[in-house]
């Protein structure tokens, strides 16, 4: 297989995964926040799914997975998983997304890093984790701290258990 050539282009299609669990205070999500200086101070609108860049050649499921492992690290589970929809972000980005139950312990986030020349113009190139932060909130809570875009992914989510729940 030939080595894929990276060019600078960023690509306009993604695939994520909306995790969640039921606990005691109900149905929570798992969000990542991203890492390095841009996010820094930024909190509510800023939390994501975690997800990854794809082309369309590749399987969006496959490529959901491995994005969820690369930026939670390898104690991060997920099960079978649905799809709750798909978004556009402001920026025009497509986000394929996918749902399914998952456990994971914050403490435990081992993301992946890039690296920035940070301050810009500086020369001085730096390592930043994608993700900074990963958490569970609760679907309202969740409502705020995700990007705007992504917020419907809750309601595909609340469907699909809505759905599972009739049926049992």
């Amino acid at each position: 297989m030939a080595a894929q050539k990276k060019t600078s282009r960023r690509s306009t299609l993604s695939a994520g995964i909306l995790a969640y669990r039921k606990g005691a205070r109900g149905l929570e999500v798992l969000l990542v926040h991203p890492g390095g200086p841009f996010w820094r101070r930024k909190d509510s609108g800023a939390w994501s799914i975690p997800k990854g860049e794809m082309d369309a050649a590749e399987d969006p499921e496959h490529v959901a997975r491995r994005e969820f492992a690369e930026e939670l690290g390898p104690s991060a589970s997920i099960g079978r998983l649905q799809a709750p929809g798909e978004v556009r972000q402001l920026g025009g980005k497509r986000v394929i997304a996918f749902a399914g139950e998952g456990h994971f312990d914050s403490a435990a986030l081992a993301s992946n890093t890039f690296e920035l020349e940070w301050p810009p113009r500086s020369g001085r190139l730096q390592n930043f984790p994608e993700v900074d932060r990963a958490e569970w909130f609760d679907i309202e809570v969740a409502r705020k701290k995700m990007l705007s875009a992504q917020v419907e992914l809750l309601d595909g989510l609340l469907a699909i258990e809505a759905v599972e729940h009739a049926e049992r």
